[in-house]
């Protein structure tokens, strides 16, 4: 079977991968244990995605979601793919705009009776404190990125005058409406899931702490992701755990998610769960990422066999693309 990890260097999309270049050499470095013709490409045109067609591999492991292009619209890697018959890992584009959005997600999956924490959208100076949507404190945080991007101690605000602060700097940075959410006061989670078959999911749950915050609130800003300073805790609480692989799972299955996905959870303090955000594309650094570390810290399941299966979820459509092929 040939395979291709497909990468680029996307510097302005703030958005969900599995990592640098060299987490995806390593991720390469793996596979080639089991495959020897497995290799990695760099793409920065579309030329460079021609020329993995005319080699047509079997399957196609997506690192980053988009190829970006100066002066053209950027090309989302699994709907090109599709177009072009040659199967790919993850999800397919109507999927993974719930990954992009978290607003989207939160109400897509409100009407299917997953917990989400009250929420609205606004621009800076769209309300006057009179006429504010929630009730403080309330937590802001961009629509559209990933790795707690635009995320710190000021993020939680405990009235409008904090609420305006942030909401300004969000806006002026993003350029984009900002996401306001009722501030969970709870301990927080994330949930790896690796499909399996039609019907068994891998899952891995486990707890997050920001041990560097600068604030007594738990909040896992841009700061304490890049400092890797987090600790990840076996979950001992059996109802919770259950409660919150749950939520885990309806989302997994309500999106239609294929292969693999990571969800965040967190809850209130009265122990009450509700989701927060997917990331469908989960980072892959063996040492810092929460997906492969999950999986080594509740199941002791090293690196490479999460790799395995993830890639074994997605080679088994490789024989129903070539069956439509042939067709």
């Amino acid at each position: 079977m040939k395979i291709e990890i497909i990468t680029a260097v996307n510097e302005n999309l703030k958005e969900n991968g599995f990592g640098t270049l060299d987490v995806c050499t390593n991720i390469l470095n793996t596979l080639k244990i089991s495959y020897d013709n497995a290799r990695m490409n760099i793409c920065k045109s579309e030329e460079d995605l021609e020329k993995v067609l005319k080699r047509k591999p079997d399957l196609v492991i997506l690192a980053v979601k988009y190829l970006e292009l100066k002066n053209k619209s950027n090309i989302l890697l699994c709907e090109y793919f599709k177009k072009h018959n040659i199967n790919y890992t993850g999800c397919e584009k109507d999927v993974l705009k719930y990954d992009s959005n978290k607003a989207l997600a939160k109400s897509f999956l409100r009407r299917k009776g997953i917990n989400t924490a009250d929420y609205f959208i606004a621009n800076p100076k769209e309300y006057k404190e009179k006429d504010f949507p929630l009730e403080f404190p309330v937590f802001l945080k961009p629509v559209n990125t990933a790795n707690s991007y635009g995320i710190d101690d000021f993020s939680l605000a405990n009235n409008f005058k904090e609420y305006e602060s942030k909401i300004l700097s969000l806006y002026n940075l993003f350029k984009e409406p900002i996401l306001v959410e009722k501030y969970l006061d709870g301990r927080e989670f994330t949930v790896a899931i690796i499909k399996k078959d039609e019907n068994e999911l891998l899952v891995s749950a486990i707890e997050i702490l920001a041990s560097n915050s600068e604030s007594k609130h738990n909040i896992l800003s841009e700061r304490v992701k890049r400092e890797n300073n987090e600790k990840l805790l076996v979950i001992e609480d059996s109802i919770l755990k259950g409660k919150i692989e749950k939520i885990a799972q309806d989302t997994f299955r309500h999106l239609d998610i294929r292969d693999y996905g990571r969800i965040d959870i967190k809850t209130n303090k009265e122990g009450e769960c509700f989701f927060l955000e997917i990331n469908l594309i989960p980072g892959m650094n063996e040492r810092s990422d929460y997906f492969p570390r999950a999986f080594k810290l509740t199941q002791d399941i090293n690196y490479d066999k999460v790799l395995e299966m993830m890639v074994d979820s997605a080679k088994k459509r490789v024989s129903s693309i070539e069956t439509n092929c042939v067709k």
